[in-house]
């Protein structure tokens, strides 16, 4: 952030220049000289700020969709919401995770590399008992998951990840497989220890029960497709033109739209006691002649001028002239 002086110590500096207390050349060659910013390599900055609020939106739309997911699927009140959204080494995300924990490895097709979603075993617990008919409680000594547990949990989160896959629809079509369920984050080594890592971090609450669901999304995995985390490729790619086959499909359907088509004899202001004293047999006068066109309006827009006539003993207007885009009905 640059800092702004304030008046007097504005005042300070220009007095400190006049007095000869401070050189000007002194100070612009430490202006030149290069500065020296302290960077530290084990947590190297990979995500800008830009990226990581594209993240940050993304995974919003993730977490509202993992609500009605779970909200369905476990019949009781699920909320979750995205906490932040960081970068950090691997390493610091390992060690700061429970050391039993549920671990759901899984791989996102067509990116290449794996990604974990990190369940507390609060949250994860509090699942597994209200899909085996319990009131949604945790257990209060967490031990490892038995056989049916570990197929249960598969079910739930190889499920989950859809919501996954819709939330980055709108940057990559993904389809997300899960590939391994661990309990301990020792075992599970999926990037080097230095990697950076995106870090989504979502509070969940279910019931009484509360926890963390953390998303970890290496750099590597999703190096290739970083470009499109940017605000301005979002904004060209909502400006791309359509697909041909569904600017076919666009025009077919407008072409069986139906529009009202009215041809006007003229108009005539009467009134209300003559309107009241309208009878069969009385003559109301137009404000066109017989040698005037009729408008033929589209809707409410003036789009030809025809003539009237019959066809097979039914009334008919011929067009005799198309009215260009933009030209106002004017009374003749």
């Amino acid at each position: 952030m640059v800092d702004v002086l304030s008046q007097n110590e504005i005042d300070a500096l220009l007095a400190a220049l006049s007095s000869g207390e401070m050189d000007a050349e002194e100070l612009k060659k430490e202006e030149t000289q290069k500065k020296v910013h302290v960077y530290n390599f084990k947590r190297a900055v990979r995500f800008s700020k830009d990226h990581i609020r594209s993240l940050m939106r993304i995974h919003e739309n993730f977490a509202r969709y993992l609500t009605t997911y779970f909200s369905a699927q476990l019949r009781t009140f699920v909320q979750i919401n995205v906490v932040q959204v960081e970068q950090l080494p691997y390493d610091e995300f390992i060690r700061s995770i429970p050391k039993m924990t549920i671990l759901n490895i899984f791989e996102a097709e067509p990116l290449e590399g794996r990604m974990v979603l990190e369940v507390h075993p609060n949250v994860a617990f509090a699942m597994l008992d209200r899909m085996l008919g319990g009131s949604g409680s945790s257990p209060p000594k967490i031990n490892a998951l038995t056989e049916i547990e570990t197929i249960v949990m598969e079910r739930i989160f190889s499920r989950a990840f859809e919501s996954l896959q819709e939330a980055w629809k709108t940057v990559i079509d993904l389809t997300p497989r899960l590939e391994a369920l661990e309990t301990n984050p020792q075992f599970m080594q999926i990037v080097s220890p230095n990697e950076t890592i995106a870090l989504i971090s979502l509070t969940t609450k279910i019931g009484d029960t509360s926890g963390m669901i953390n998303l970890c999304i290496p750099h590597v995995v999703i190096e290739p497709i970083m470009s499109r985390l940017s605000v301005h490729h979002q904004f060209l790619s909502q400006r791309k033109s359509r697909a041909p086959e569904e600017v076919e499909a666009l025009q077919e359907r407008v072409y069986k739209a139906k529009l009202p088509i009215v041809a006007e004899l003229g108009e005539s202001v009467i009134n209300v006691k003559e309107f009241l004293n309208l009878a069969a047999g009385d003559v109301i006068s137009l404000n066109k002649t017989v040698d005037n066109g009729l408008h033929i309006k589209v809707g409410d827009k003036l789009k030809f001028i025809g003539s009237p006539g019959t066809v097979k003993d039914k009334l008919a207007v011929q067009i005799t002239e198309i009215v260009s885009e933009g030209v106002e009905e004017n009374d003749e």
